[in-house]
């Protein structure tokens, strides 16, 4: 299959990856000598950072996404092609997708970053994630279709299954959709299933080393931990769930908390394309890059972003995952471009740290500024919904996430609680090929959880 690219005699400049590294460096090259060839297989750029609102019913899918060809309306030099890329091959210059071969004078690789389960098979078979906007649809429809199967269950534990949620990861998506969900019990939840006792409902955030928001300053950590605490979510430090299946999830070997949706946020990996040799491939699948963004030992291809291990002094570990610095390198990439097309040494790239943020619920949020500047509450919150609001592409966009944004403020409450796209783990398959039950092989049972949270059910009780 012909991709149909038209000749021409500037350098084609081939992206794969419209994420905000990809979407960023296309902009920069928006009056550059060059052709620029953008590959994803999604027609919309996607803003991550809100996707758990979709998933909690704050945002409609369409205000966090906007289509490729519009942000590029007009633009002579770009060409955009819906695929999946399966390889590349360095050796002719050529990307092959899933709609034919794409020639390159430079390749760059900006394609995020993917799930990481670190070879835990049973929670990426049954665990829920928030990659993407079908993710978040399907983790939204899921919790709602839980609860509508909730109020038929006459077995106790197993309703309490179906109405207990488990988030996995205490980084700034486990921390953001946990405070969400809160929102959401106490607010939303009672007004759509007041025949459930919400109050018996449970929402655990489970993180693995000893604090929340690990990368961002301890006051932020610990301002986190309180909130959520105040929002009544239990959060378990220096725990790992281990196994994910008939309803538990286990932190140890006989210890677990029974239920049925389990949201894992615990870490990612470098979405690498096939093609490159394996040595400039890390354990975490990131690109080993040199402060050009030049992947090791090829001259003519880029790695930016998430997907991109650029070691320095300051950071041992490689350049934070985080979408500043996929802009930052997308920028400075982009002035490199130009200078080896005009013969020029490019320029290393520097990361200028502008700081994080992390909301919990509505007035709470946690800010973290250059300097060891904190604040948080209502300051911070309201820093964030700046913050965001100005990131979101499309003036429509803004509009409809401030409107709702507003709306879900001052009436306590989610309008989009549509179960549109029905979803089960029914096509799923257990480790002998065969297909899982729809929801559970056994009746979960309360005996093995904790014990402070087991005297606080039966208190309930």
């Amino acid at each position: 299959m012909d991709t149909n690219l038209p000749v021409s005699a500037n350098p084609r400049v081939v992206i794969i990856g419209c994420g905000f590294g990809g979407l960023r460096l296309a902009q920069s090259l928006r009056n550059a000598p060059v052709q620029v060839v953008v590959v994803d297989r999604n027609n919309y750029h996607n803003f991550q950072p809100l996707l758990y609102q979709v998933a909690t019913g704050a945002l409609e899918a369409g205000s966090i996404a906007y289509p490729i060809r519009k942000i590029f309306a007009g633009r002579k030099n770009f060409y955009y092609r819906m695929a999946d890329v399966q390889r590349v091959d360095p050796a002719s210059n050529t990307v092959v997708t899933s709609v034919g071969n794409i020639r390159y004078d430079y390749l760059v690789l900006a394609t995020g970053s993917l799930t990481n389960f670190f070879g835990l098979e049973s929670i990426e078979r049954n665990a829920m994630q928030i990659k993407s906007i079908p993710n978040a649809l399907n983790l939204r429809s899921f919790i709602f279709q839980n609860f509508e199967k909730a109020l038929l269950m006459e077995n106790p534990n197993e309703r309490q299954a179906l109405m207990n949620i488990v988030v996995v990861g205490g980084g700034p998506t486990g921390v953001e959709i946990s405070g969400s969900l809160a929102e959401m019990r106490k607010h939303v939840l009672p007004k759509d299933y007041p025949e459930l006792d919400l109050r018996s409902m449970q929402i655990f955030l489970v993180e693995a080393g000893p604090a929340l928001l690990g990368p961002m300053s301890e006051a932020s950590q610990s301002d986190a931990k309180r909130y959520l605490d105040e929002l009544g979510v239990k959060v378990m430090l220096n725990t790992s769930i281990k196994n994910f299946e008939n309803c538990r999830a286990y932190y140890s070997d006989t210890e677990y908390i029974p239920t049925e949706n389990l949201v894992w946020a615990a870490g990612v990996n470098g979405a690498e394309v096939p093609g490159l040799p394996a040595e400039v491939v890390t354990r975490n699948k990131r690109v080993t890059v040199n402060r050009w963004n030049q992947v090791e030992g090829h001259a003519n291809i880029f790695a930016i972003g998430d997907l991109a291990n650029m070691v320095t002094e300051d950071m041992p570990r490689g350049m934070p995952m985080l979408a500043p610095v996929a802009q930052q390198q997308a920028d400075q990439l982009g002035e490199n471009l130009m200078r080896l097309l005009r013969g020029e040494t490019p320029k290393d790239f520097v990361y200028k740290n502008k700081g994080s943020m992390a909301i919990v619920s509505r007035n709470k949020a946690v800010v973290d500024l250059p300097g060891n500047v904190h604040f948080n509450g209502i300051l911070g919150w309201a820093t964030w919904l700046f913050v965001h609001l100005m990131t979101l592409v499309g003036f429509r966009n803004k509009v409809v996430a401030f409107v709702d944004w507003a709306f879900s403020y001052f009436s306590t409450d989610q309008a989009l609680r549509l179960i549109i796209r029905p979803f089960s783990r029914r096509d799923m398959k257990d480790d002998k090929g065969k297909k899982r039950d729809e929801h559970r092989t056994s009746t979960p049972e309360y005996n093995p959880t904790p014990p402070a949270i087991q005297a606080e059910a039966e208190s309930r009780a």
